[in-house]
């Protein structure tokens, strides 16, 4: 891992090609991604030169707050500029081929073949081993807090290019722009948001992922979400206190004590998804935490607000393009609570819809036409109005359709 691999014009190329990719927001210095390609031919070999030479320096940091999942407040992001984005994936396509081979099985995040999906499904084999309690460790503000002199000190023992280990030095150090234009430097760290941002986060717990490994526990970890998996209660209080103390002496992190727990996996949020034995075959079911559910129900809210403005059509194509994403996540939700939760939630958007949908027919005159013209005779039902739930006989020129419904979605997604 040397800097002339860094600096090579065809790995710079290739990282601004991937950065592009990415569609992200200028830096402080408001350089758009299109401004920065057409002066590419310019940019690439003095970049290169400034790289081999030395003399390049990262620019300040854009600190943008977002809202966190599930609106427990908000967490930073970092935003460098846009060189400064190349530079950081062109050193990270140096380090991590090197990295990859030596990380735990365990460690899930931001890793080739492995994701959410395969965090869970380890998760679930330790469950139907017997060991049904979990010891969940929230890290507080973990990527505000990685000790930059630790983390320097471990990409030394295999980064023996002492220019490599001075440039990311400079990345850490990188001044930060808050909103209000205040400029604050950095002590400690890593900027949330770029490219090598996600590596470097492994590189320092994967110094804990061994540790756990020493000691013999069975654990899954995704970036920096983990939960250590044991056979009861009090093991689980006993392996927390010793976890803990070594994540706050040895690594320098905080264990967030509000957020941490031990308890049965299916009263915990794991990267999306709660577990849970069923009781009646035993099997181990996969399900949306509540957490995601109050996510998704607030997101559905949103983009079928009555007061929009825009015409069904829009408004179902966007809800659409959301909910693709969203069973290609979550569509690995098994057992019957998978499909009630299916269920539900496919009523809960078509109730939002035709909600919608009056609101902009207005007159309860156009109302009671656009109904017959559906199929309904728009007769009342007892004493009052027909309501449009009542109209539902109209499904198949039903313009509402979501396609969540049971019968046409497995809970596997399919």
């Amino acid at each position: 891992m040397t800097m002339e691999e860094v600096a090579r014009e065809e790995n710079l190329m290739e990282a601004f090609e991937k950065v592009a990719s990415n569609d992200g927001a200028p830096g402080p210095d408001r350089q758009t991604i299109d401004e920065v390609r057409e002066h590419l031919g310019a940019i690439l070999p003095a970049l290169s030169h400034g790289l081999l030479e030395g003399t390049y320096q990262p620019g300040e940091i854009r600190r943008v707050w977002i809202p966190k999942v599930g609106g427990s407040g908000e967490r930073g992001l970092g935003i460098p500029n846009v060189i400064d984005r190349i530079v950081g994936q062109a050193v990270n396509q140096v380090l991590s081929p090197n990295y990859e081979p030596t990380f735990h099985g365990s460690s899930h995040g931001f890793r080739p073949e492995r994701s959410c999906h395969t965090a869970i499904a380890q998760a679930k084999g330790y469950l139907e081993e017997g060991y049904e309690w979990v010891v969940d460790i929230d890290l507080e503000k973990f990527f505000d807090r990685v000790h930059h002199e630790r983390l320097l000190a471990r990409l030394e023992k295999l980064v023996k290019d002492r220019r490599l280990i001075v440039l990311i030095r400079r990345m850490l150090k990188a001044k930060v722009v808050m909103p209000e234009g205040v400029v604050v430097t950095t002590e400690e760290g890593t900027p949330q948001g770029g490219p090598l941002s996600p590596l470097l986060s492994n590189i320092v717990l994967d110094e804990l992922d061994w540790e756990l490994q020493r000691r013999g526990h069975r654990f899954v970890r995704y970036a920096d979400d983990g939960n250590i998996y044991v056979r009861s209660q009090r093991a689980g209080e006993r392996v927390m206190a010793s976890v803990r103390s070594f994540i706050e002496k040895k690594l320098r992190l905080k264990v967030n004590e509000a957020k941490s727990a031990v308890a049965r996996p299916e009263e915990r949020h794991f990267v999306g998804f709660r577990l849970r034995r069923e009781p009646e075959t035993g099997d181990i079911e996969v399900e949306l935490s509540e957490r995601s559910k109050g996510r998704i129900n607030e997101v559905i809210r949103q983009k079928t607000g009555r007061s929009r403005g825009e015409s069904l059509k829009t408004i179902l194509r966007d809800l659409n393009v959301y909910l693709t994403g969203w069973l290609a996540f979550f569509g690995i939700m098994t057992g019957e609570t998978a499909k009630r939760t299916l269920h539900n939630l496919d009523a809960h958007i078509r109730r939002r819809l035709r909600a919608l949908l009056l609101r902009q027919w207005k007159s309860k005159r156009s109302i009671v036409r656009r109904l017959i013209k559906l199929g309904s005779d728009g007769r009342p039902r007892g004493r009052r109005p027909m309501t449009v739930a009542e109209a539902r006989g109209i499904s198949a020129t039903d313009p509402l359709s979501t396609g969540l419904s049971p019968r046409r979605t497995s809970p596997n997604g399919g």
